[in-house]
């Protein structure tokens, strides 16, 4: 199995920055991508960003070119996914959630706690 634990959530002025993380520890060799969804009150929850092994990465239309993710290398059977936010605007205000899969046979999905994304106008 593999646990999630986020940080660095809170509140921000817009157009300012937060970094979002989320450490992972268990079978994290069996990790096969990592990423972090987002639900607002009232709105369906979106896929804001992800990062496969290998490096590959996709963005949501609405963060695109102002939100980045990234994931260091494993260490102490530890790894950790980052989602840098930039130019964070009023409907970046969110629950924010990472995830991580795992590859077959497993094939199965964690989920961190969550951490709320507060953007003021």
């Amino acid at each position: 199995q593999v646990q999630l634990v986020e940080s660095g959530g809170g509140l921000v002025q817009a157009g300012g920055s937060l970094i979002l993380s989320c450490a992972a520890s268990g079978s994290i060799f069996s990790i096969n991508a990592m990423g972090w969804y987002r639900q607002a009150p009232g709105k369906q929850r979106e896929l804001v960003a992800d990062i496969i092994t290998g490096g590959s990465t996709y963005y949501g239309d609405s963060v695109k070119g102002r939100f980045t993710i990234s994931r260091d290398n494993a260490k102490n059977a530890k790894t950790t996914v980052y989602l840098q936010m930039n130019s964070l605007k009023p409907e970046d205000t969110a629950v924010y959630n990472c995830y991580a899969d795992r590859a077959p046979p497993s094939q199965s999905r964690s989920w961190g706690q969550g951490t709320q994304v507060t953007v003021s106008s």
